[in-house]
């Protein structure tokens, strides 16, 4: 059975425009929160793990190619300073 009542259709459409309101709201505010975390990351001058991965495979690289440089170098002593 169904009845025309417009007092009730009224409150449906008053209780659907509320809940899409109020979602919007919480989107809102969700981009609001995202965005004022972003510029505080930013301000601390954090570094991103994909460029400390990569900075530490260059020093990984360098370190490698500092110890063949002191196998392959020969042994010297080590010089004295010049007298002025």
């Amino acid at each position: 059975m169904q009845t025309q009542n417009p007092f009730l259709d009224e409150m449906a459409r008053l209780t659907n425009a509320a809940m899409g309101l109020a979602q919007s709201a919480g989107e809102e505010a969700r981009a609001a929160f995202r965005s004022q975390a972003d510029r505080w990351v930013a301000e601390l001058d954090l570094v991103r793990r994909d460029e400390l991965d990569a900075l530490k495979a260059e020093i990984a690289a360098l370190r490698d190619e500092v110890a063949a440089l002191r196998t392959a170098a020969p042994a010297r002593a080590p010089r004295k300073p010049k007298a002025k």
